[in-house]
């Protein structure tokens, strides 16, 4: 049990063993898919290790420790953790997916009009969002400066 801000006992959700191995379990499963996604390119592999991320984070700390300290995607895992921050690089990606995937949409699955409309709108909303993120600052830099290519 651990107390909260008004002082009442609250039980900790990920405790007992079996949550524990559970999480796990899933963590492990995310990640699977998450690194197959790095290699497909209509898969994204971001949410999935996002996901595995927030799994191990309540039952392994030292899995979650080596995937924040991968050298690829420790860095956009982490600052997505503490900023809710997306690289353009990443931003970039993701729309032009979106793009790619509701281009497929009409193409092979010839929806009706009302539907391409509902789906469109649905992606263009996930795309502003995605682009209204901030970018993570860049490291070694002071004040407003910003990495080349950036």
């Amino acid at each position: 049990m651990s107390a909260s801000a008004d002082g009442r006992d609250r039980p900790r959700l990920g405790t007992g063993l079996g949550v524990r191995l559970g999480l796990r379990g899933l963590g492990l499963l995310f990640l699977a898919i998450g690194v197959v996604g790095a290699f497909l390119p209509m898969l994204p592999a971001t949410p999935f290790l996002l996901l595995a991320l927030g799994c191990f984070g309540r039952s392994s700390p030292q899995l979650e420790a080596r995937l924040l300290a991968h050298p690829r995607f420790g860095p956009s895992l982490l600052a997505w953790r503490t900023h809710r921050a997306m690289s353009r690089r990443a931003k970039i990606g993701a729309c032009l997916g979106k793009a790619v995937g509701f281009a497929c949409f009409v193409f092979f699955a010839h929806p009706p009009v009302w539907l391409a409309l509902a789906v469109l709108g649905l992606m263009t909303a996930a795309a502003v969002w995605i682009v209204r993120r901030p970018e993570p600052e860049a490291q070694g830099t002071t004040g407003g400066e910003r990495e080349i290519g950036e």
